[in-house]
């Protein structure tokens, strides 16, 4: 065996792996009534901030999941897939509105931290509310990266990167299959 052979073998067999196991993919809410509540900023879908809210977790199963979203909806949010680049349309909104999570309805994002990133996905400087998401670490790429997550229903809505735009120099890369725009209009 080459070289080359020895480092792509364990790869394509990681990736095997990952192929064979798709339904098999971690569950992320259980469909058990935890009892476990958020802190969450509410907005109208003027835009009008309602304040923080106490509110249950929204816990489903796989199942559940698949039966109220599509299939790339499923992909993207509850096995932390990724849209294609330049395959939505959010990415070239510039209406006034809000972005909520397609699996909860909470306000994540507003068109009035959205700027042109030039990747293809709508991308934001900042969340509509820090409460209404939250981070953690990703090594799914075998390179550390930022997730970032829903805080009511823990859908996957994309990654967090430091290249951002002024005030806060960051990029809230987001999958527009976790999305709802509403428009202010």
């Amino acid at each position: 065996m080459t070289r080359r052979g020895l480092f792509i073998a364990p790869l394509a067999g990681v990736a095997a792996l990952i192929a064979c196991r798709e339904d098999e993919a971690p569950v992320i809410n259980t469909g058990a009534d935890t009892g476990e509540e958020v802190t969450v900023v509410e907005f109208t879908d003027a835009g009008v901030k309602l304040g923080p809210a106490r509110v249950a977790k929204m816990v489903r199963s796989n199942a559940e999941w698949r039966k109220l979203l599509s299939a790339e909806q499923y992909y993207v949010t509850r096995q932390q897939g990724t849209d294609t680049a330049f395959s939505g349309t959010y990415y070239q909104i510039h209406a006034s509105g809000l972005f909520r999570c397609i699996c909860c309805a909470d306000a994540l994002f507003s068109s009035d931290t959205k700027f042109e990133s030039g990747t293809g996905w709508p991308s934001f400087w900042a969340p509509i509310a820090e409460e209404n998401v939250r981070t953690r670490s990703d090594m799914s790429m075998f390179i550390k990266r930022t997730e970032v997550r829903c805080t009511r229903c823990d859908a996957h809505l994309g990654h967090l990167f430091n290249d951002g735009p002024e005030p806060t120099y960051q990029r809230y890369c987001m999958n527009e299959s976790a999305l709802r725009f509403v428009s202010h209009a």
